[in-house]
């Protein structure tokens, strides 16, 4: 078989905090593809690098008293270390800020422009006079026009949902110094994304990527693709505009590019032909995996500026949910906004590994790290199923045959069918359905495990005349167990090198899997620990941090604004049923839903969307304020408002009890 030649990339982290468990996700799931690759004789490099550009970095970095290059230069390096402690096999995990960055965005952009792909307009923006910065959505605080809660950000409320512009806000402030946002002309650059709209058309029926996050991003294609803004005013952080002073790249021209960028400086570094997995029909491969998050980016910009710029497209570009714990968004106040160095602290990398395995299928859906689950799986799988078996046979081994293998293999019919597997869970993992290997591999040590316990070989060694038998059993399973660990490399590659210590023998995914046969192996060391309960508890109330909301004295009953029984009446709360959920396009907290009131069907916009993704509210029953005069906002008019309960970062809809029906009146 001729080998692959693959470059895989992971999206790059933002420069600006350390990693978390949902960072995790998403490179161990690159990490298990790679590993599986190279273990099957393919060529393939994965690399990385931090996103470090824009101004959240210059912020942070000036909130710290340091440089922008020192900041990014200090997250950089605790990235890299989580990378390996979680065993993450990058090849090179470099930075956006780097000289082979700085050369190729300005490459590209040079040849965006000269073939009649960027234009350029004035546009108005927030502007912070006495800081001389022009002021993006986030950098700009007030308070809600609607709901009148104070500290909100320019473009929504994480109160009650609203969005609207700057100029909307109350008493709006400019987060660098405090003063009023004044309006003010720039110029800038944009990307004319529209003149890509029949590229783009066919790039997204050609199976590169998920069929969910394809039709996506066909439904944004027919709403009208826009032209994209790829500027920003000085100052930045950033690389400056090719002739064009003052003006700098956004953030998101370059940071893909950082993917060339990372694998150049590996080139440069090995000597290898760079130009061979970015040109044109080069017959290499590359794939991206990312989070479903970013996927208008990674699915329409990079490829359209791929194509105008001459280079190669993706094979594919995978994306993958978002992980939540015990069921729920990653909360501080509970303790399970875990960061990969915190987790460490308490637990090993590989259970983390393994569950995440489990768990992963080749779909977009988010993943839920349910801690009582995650103890009795690795409790069960690793130390009760696959540690079991070598624990179980290799004493025997040692003490009958002086830690000689049989020369043999006796139950050559279960044997045949751990091999016989090699084809299937290739292809589980080659579509990363790993998941599904997972479970296919603990049936097969569920196999071995039966095997040994019907056999009863401590039974069989009492008696010299069955001792041979005994052998024979532990030396089947010892041979099935290397078999086991070969499939599971990929996954659990620290395991699988203590394994292979234990068996004196390399863990190597051939098309021809043979047995140790007259082989010596080594005094056996537990290779998987028992997770305890307590491990996990300390580690949440290490975690658990209180929100500024639980911080807050409670009012004197004196304080609110009271209301009258008269006002209240006036509200009127309905039942309804949620029909239909989707995402608002470029808004980062709303989810439109679509209600039923039993007599007739409206549409609200609500700021739900970092609680619950759309699946999760179809069929479901809540409360409305069917009442709410409607309101034309940024994305489309809402035409009421659903209840939640809150407290700093947690949001939780209002149920209805099972029976009510919509449109029921609630008194």
């Amino acid at each position: 078989m001729t080998s692959r030649k693959i470059l895989v990339t992971s999206a790059l982290p933002y420069a600006n905090a350390p990693l978390h468990l949902g960072h995790m996700l998403e490179a161990i799931q690159t990490d298990i593809w790679v590993r599986f690759q190279r273990a099957r004789g393919n060529s393939c490099y994965y690399v990385c690098a931090d996103d470090a550009h824009g101004t959240a970095i210059m912020l942070k970095a000036e909130e710290q008293g340091l440089s922008p290059e020192q900041h990014i230069a200090q997250i950089k390096t605790s990235h890299i270390d989580d990378f390996a402690a979680f065993g993450i096999s990058v090849d090179n995990y470099h930075s956006t800020h780097s000289p082979e960055n700085h050369q190729l965005s300005e490459s590209i952009f040079r040849k965006l422009e000269a073939n009649g792909h960027i234009t350029s307009k004035t546009i108005v923006q927030a502007y912070d006079a006495e800081r001389e910065i022009f002021l993006a959505d986030r950098f700009i605080k007030g308070t809600c026009p609607r709901c009148k809660t104070p500290d909100q950000y320019g473009d929504n409320c994480e109160s009650c949902g609203a969005t609207y512009s700057p100029a909307e806000l109350i008493d709006a402030k400019s987060v660098y110094s405090g003063t009023t946002p004044v309006e003010k002309e720039s110029e800038h650059f944009f990307f004319n994304l529209p003149q890509f709209e029949a590229f783009l058309r066919e790039w997204l029926a050609s199976g590169s990527l998920q069929p969910g996050m394809a039709n996506k991003l066909k439904e944004w294609v027919e709403e009208g693709i826009q032209p994209w803004d790829i500027s920003r005013d000085a100052p930045y952080f950033g690389f400056e505009i090719p002739g064009h002073p003052g003006k700098y790249f956004y953030v998101w021209l370059d940071a893909p590019i950082g993917y060339m960028a990372s694998f150049k400086n590996l080139c440069d570094r090995e000597d290898l032909d760079y130009d061979n997995y970015w040109k044109l029909d080069s017959g290499t491969e590359l794939y991206h995996f990312i989070g479903k998050d970013i996927i208008n980016f990674h699915g329409l910009f990079w490829p359209a500026m791929l194509q105008s710029a001459g280079y190669r497209l993706p094979n594919g570009i995978f994306a993958h949910g978002f992980v939540t714990v015990n069921g729920t968004k990653m909360s501080k106040s509970r303790g399970t906004f875990i960061n990969a160095s915190d987790w460490l602290k308490f637990l090993d990398a590989e259970p983390l590994r393994y569950y995440y395995a489990a768990k992963l299928s080749s779909g977009v859906e988010d993943l839920d790290l349910n801690l009582q689950d995650f103890i009795a799986r690795i409790n069960s799988d690793l130390v009760g199923k696959l540690a079991n078996i070598p624990s179980r046979s290799a004493g025997f081994v040692h003490k009958l045959n002086s830690s000689r293998l049989d020369s043999k293999i006796h139950n050559t019919e279960l044997w045949n069918n751990l091999v016989a597997a090699s084809s299937s869970l290739a292809n589980a993992y080659e579509a990363r359905e790993f998941s599904r290997a997972v479970r296919e591999l603990m049936k097969l040590a569920d196999h071995v495990n039966e095997y040994i316990a019907q056999a009863e070989p401590w039974s069989l060694a009492k008696n010299e005349d069955t001792q041979a038998q005994a052998l024979a059993v532990c030396s089947d399973a010892i041979n099935m167990f290397r078999l086991l660990m070969i499939y599971l490399g990929p996954i659990l590659p620290e395991m699988s090198a203590k394994a292979s210590g234990f068996l004196q023998a390399p863990l190597a995914w051939t098309d021809e899997l043979q047995p140790l046969l007259d082989h010596k192996i080594s005094k056996f060391k537990p290779l998987a620990k028992r997770i305890e309960a307590d491990q996990v508890e300390k580690l949440l109330q290490a975690n658990a941090k209180p929100t500024e909301a639980s911080k807050k004295e409670l009012p004197k009953k004196d304080e609110p604004d009271m209301m009258s029984f008269d006002d209240f009446q006036k509200i009127d709360l309905r039942v309804a049923r949620i029909v239909e959920a989707e995402l608002v396009e470029g808004a980062d907290e709303l989810l439109r839903l679509q209600l039923d009131l039993g007599d007739h069907q409206r549409q609200v916009l609500s700021g739900i969307r970092s609680a619950y993704s759309p699946e999760q509210l179809v069929g479901r029953l809540t409360v409305v304020v069917a009442n709410l005069a409607p309101r034309k906002m940024r994305f489309g008019v809402s035409e009421g408002m659903v209840l939640c309960a809150g407290e700093g970062d947690e949001i939780f809809l209002l149920d209805v009890d099972a029976g009510a029906q919509p449109g029921m009146k609630i008194s």
